[in-house]
């Protein structure tokens, strides 16, 4: 029994970390809604493990991590909650800014979500448990019994979400924009696939110690989720995705990029989400006390994740010194 706890440790940590970061310490939904979780669970805890099995199997590294992430993204927006199309979408209106009305949808907020969802919802939570699985990072987790079940789980996790929201608010995104969402998802998916697998790193140069890749990850994923709501904030945002692909992609090809740098990147950006929950309580319901000290709790628990984290890197193992490249 052990031995099993020990073995399916990553597996429910995974299930759970990434609906409590894409949602919870987002500050989207609320502590009073902590009982919600499980229902989340099957979409975005079991998306985030289907994508981490997909991309260990298949040997490829964190560019098809994020480009299957951001497929997911599509896929949740688009097609199961279609927060993309809906322009009253749990009473916001998102498609006023940027709006692209050939496509009806924001261009900002389409950005947003699909990144969101890429980076936070999947990326990191792969990402953190990995890290805290030092002898399993680049193993599968699953046998075939287990991946299939988690296939069933994200589909049944997509038709709930899609099923709750339709019959709550009775829209339904056009067959054009639907057809047009799950074919740009299949796209990412062959992006991601068409990848390089990770290889023999290159040339030695200039890497930021560990304290400072966490810090440039918190200022640039800062920058990024508060650009202005306006077109020139498209743009702003499309240039810092690009600075940090371009910057990241670099300092990957290094011998001198551990792990330890890698993981301090990832909490940076990581505790973007921890203040960016104060803020959207502020925005949306600034006189419920319970929710602050919710989202006080969160960014408590997220930093002690990172404290938990920075005491597995301290632990001698086998590729404690390494990152995958990519």
């Amino acid at each position: 029994m052990g031995a099993f706890i020990r073995k399916m440790a990553p597996v429910a940590g995974l299930l759970v970390l990434a609906p409590f970061v894409g949602e919870y310490l987002l500050g989207n939904i609320s502590v009073r809604e902590l009982a919600a979780l499980p229902f989340l669970v099957p979409m975005y805890g079991a998306g985030a493990l289907l994508i981490r099995e997909v991309v260990r199997r298949a040997g490829f590294g964190w560019p098809a991590v994020l480009l299957l992430g951001a497929a997911y993204g599509v896929i949740e927006a688009g097609l199961a909650d279609q927060s993309m199309f809906n322009p009253a979408f749990e009473g916001h209106d998102f498609q006023s800014v940027t709006p692209v009305p050939a496509l009806g949808i924001s261009a900002l907020h389409s950005m947003a979500f699909i990144v969101g969802h890429a980076v936070w919802s999947t990326t990191l939570p792969i990402a953190l448990v990995e890290h805290l699985t030092p002898g399993r990072r680049r193993t599968p987790w699953l046998g075939p019994v287990g991946l299939v079940v988690t296939a069933l789980a994200y589909l049944g996790g997509l038709w709930i979400i899609f099923k709750e929201l339709h019959d709550s608010s009775g829209f339904l995104a056009t067959p054009a924009q639907l057809t047009g969402a799950a074919v740009v998802a299949a796209l990412l998916v062959v992006a991601a696939f068409l990848t390089r697998r990770p290889g023999p790193r290159g040339a030695g140069g200039w890497v930021p110690k560990a304290w400072l890749a966490g810090a440039g990850g918190f200022v640039l994923s800062g920058a990024f989720v508060a650009v202005p709501e306006s077109w020139a904030g498209v743009w702003i945002g499309v240039a810092l995705l690009g600075l940090a692909a371009v910057v990241v992609s670099r300092l990957a090809r290094s011998p001198r990029w551990t792990h330890g740098r890698h993981i301090a990147l990832v909490g940076g950006v990581l505790l973007t989400y921890a203040w960016l929950g104060f803020v959207l309580t502020w925005l949306v319901q600034p006189d419920d006390q319970v929710r602050w000290w919710g989202n006080a709790g969160f960014a408590l628990a997220a930093v002690a994740l990172l404290t938990w984290c920075g005491r597995v890197q301290r632990k001698p193992s086998a590729d404690s010194g390494q990152v995958q490249r990519g």
